[in-house]
C-alpha cells in the first residue's frame, strides 16, 4: 500500500514548548509567528503518529480481514468501501474545516473538533469491528474517514495557525517520518491480534486515543467565543467555500496544481505495483507479494531519508521550490527506471528513487502549502481542506485511467503496457514540480 505522507507540522510557543493558538481575528503570518518549542514539535508527531496507527491500520489490513470474513472472494468490496469513505471526505472536507475555522468555544478553534473526531473515529472502529455485513462495515469505514480525518485536519490546521517559515520544512519532515513508520507499526500489531476482531480495531485505535490526547490536554488554544467575523455563514456562503478564484492567490493555485499532478502520477505509479513486479518477474502475483514487502520497508527507509532530509535542508537553506522540483524530478527517474528495467535489481533501485522523491515531496510541499496558504487568520482550514482535493481527486480518478494506457500496443497477447504507465507517471510527477517553479512568493 502506497501512503500518502502528508505530515503536518507544529505552531506558536511558549517557554515550556507547549502554547495558545492565535484568535481568528488576530493578525499574525509567515515569520511574525514566534518559533515553536520542541515540546509542542514532538506532541505534534507523536500525535500524527497515533493518528496514522488508528486509522491507517484498517486500511492497509483490519478492513481487508473483515472483507474477506463478511464476504469470501469478494475483494472488489473492499474498493466500493474504501472509495466511499474517500467521497464522504472529499464532500465534508471543506465544510468542516470551514465549522474548525470558524467555532467559537472556550477551548478553542481546533481541540473540540480534534475531541469530536477521536468519538467518532472511536465508534467507528467498533462498527468496523462488529459489522455483520458488508453495508455496515462501509458505514463504519466512512465514520472512521470523517473522524480521524478530523482529527489529522484539525492537527494540521494546527501547524498554519502557529508555525512559522523557519520551521515549516523541519517539522514537516518528522511528521512524514512518523506517518511512515505508524502503518508498518500498526500491521504488524494487527497481525498478532487477527483472532479477536475487536482487539484488531481498537488496539491501534488506544494508541491514538491516548497520544492524541496528550497534545490536546498539552496544547492550549485561547478562548474563542469573543471571536468575531465578516460575515454570516448561511448555506449559501457555505457552498462557495468550496470554490475561490485562482487568479486572487496564485501560488497557491500552482501549488494546488503541483501537487495534484505529483499525486496523479503517484497514483498511476503504485496503483498496479503487484501486477507490474510479477510481470517483470515473471512470477504470480502471490510470489511477487514477499518481493514487495521486502522492497516496501526498505522503501520506508528511503521515504524517511527523503522527508526528514529535504524537510531539514529546506528550512536551513530557505529553500522550498527547488526541493519540491528536485523531488517531482527525483520520483520520475525512479519511475522511468522501473519502465525500463527487465530484473529486479533495476526494480529495487527505481523503487528507492521515486521513496525517496515521495518522502521529500510530502515534507517540502507542505512547508510550501503553510507558506502560500491564504487567509490563514480566518480560512486555514478551508483552503487546507481544499488543497486536499489534489490529493483525493488523484486517488479516486487515476485507477480509473491507468486501464487505458495499459492496454496500448496489447494486441492479441494481452501484454500489459506497463513501460508507457510508469513513463506517463515519470511525466505526471515531474510537471507537478515544474508547475511549483512558477511560485514567487516563496524562493
Amino acid at each position: 500500500m502506497t501512503m500518502n505522507p502528508s505530515g503536518a507540522p507544529a505552531q506558536e510557543p511558549s517557554s515550556a514548548g507547549a502554547q495558545s493558538a492565535s484568535p481568528p481575528n488576530e493578525a499574525l503570518t509567515g515569520d511574525t509567528l514566534p518559533e515553536v518549542g520542541a515540546v509542542y514539535i514532538w506532541l505534534m508527531v507523536f500525535a500524527q503518529f497515533g493518528v496514522f496507527v488508528a486509522f491507517i491500520t484498517p486500511l492497509a489490513i483490519s478492513l481487508s480481514i473483515r472483507v474477506d470474513q463478511l464476504a469470501p472472494g469478494h475483494e472488489e468490496y473492499l474498493g466500493y468501501i474504501t472509495g466511499s469513505g474517500a467521497l464522504a471526505v472529499m464532500v465534508a472536507g471543506p465544510v468542516l474545516g470551514v465549522l474548525s475555522d470558524r467555532a467559537r468555544t472556550r477551548l478553542g478553534r481546533r481541540r473540540p473538533f480534534m475531541i469530536a473526531g477521536m468519538v467518532l473515529g472511536t465508534a467507528s472502529l467498533c462498527v468496523m469491528a462488529l459489522a455483520p455485513d458488508i453495508v455496515l462495515l462501509g458505514a463504519g469505514w466512512i465514520l472512521a474517514q470523517l473522524g480521524w480525518g478530523q482529527v489529522l485536519g484539525n492537527l494540521q490546521f494546527s501547524t498554519a495557525d502557529r508555525l512559522p517559515e523557519s520551521q515549516r520544512g523541519k517539522v514537516s519532515g518528522l511528521t512524514g517520518f512518523a506517518t511512515q513508520v505508524a502503518p508498518v507499526l500498526g500491521v504488524a500489531l494487527a497481525g498478532q491480534l487477527t483472532r479477536d476482531n475487536l482487539l484488531l480495531f481498537l488496539v491501534p485505535g488506544a494508541i491514538g486515543i491516548v497520544l492524541v490526547t496528550l497534545f490536546v490536554v498539552f496544547v492550549h488554544e485561547d478562548d474563542t467565543r469573543s471571536a468575531t467575523f465578516p460575515e454570516a455563514l448561511t448555506p449559501g456562503s457555505l457552498l462557495r467555500k468550496y470554490l475561490y478564484d485562482p487568479r486572487t492567490y496564485p501560488d497557491y493555485s500552482w501549488n494546488w496544481l503541483g501537487r495534484f499532478l505529483f499525486y496523479f502520477g503517484l497514483t498511476l505509479n503504485t496503483t498496479f505495483t503487484a501486477f507490474f513486479f510479477a510481470s517483470r518477474m515473471g512470477v504470480s502475483v502471490d510470489e511477487a507479494a514477499g518481493v514487495i514487502a521486502g522492497i516496501s520497508l526498505f522503501g520506508v527507509v528511503a521515504t524517511t531519508v527523503g522527508a526528514i532530509g529535504g524537510g531539514f535542508l529546506s528550512d536551513r537553506l530557505r529553500r522550498r521550490r527547488v526541493f519540491v522540483f528536485g523531488a517531482g524530478a527525483l520520483f520520475a527517474a525512479g519511475a522511468i527506471v522501473m519502465a525500463v528495467s527487465a530484473d529486479l535489481p533495476l526494480l529495487i533501485v527505481g523503487a528507492a528513487l521515486t521513496s525517496v522523491g515521495i518522502g521529500a515531496f510530502a515534507a517540502v510541499d507542505q512547508a510550501l502549502l503553510l507558506d502560500v496558504l491564504p487567509e490563514r487568520e480566518t480560512d486555514a482550514g478551508r483552503f487546507m481542506s481544499i488543497t486536499g482535493f489534489a490529493t483525493s481527486i488523484p486517488q479516486a480518478v487515476a485507477p480509473l485511467i491507468a486501464p487505458a494506457f495499459l492496454a496500448v500496443g496489447a494486441g492479441a497477447t494481452g501484454e500489459k503496457n506497463y513501460a508507457l504507465l510508469y513513463t506517463v507517471a515519470a511525466v505526471c510527477t515531474l510537471a507537478g514540480g515544474l508547475a511549483t517553479t512558477r511560485i514567487r512568493s516563496v524562493r
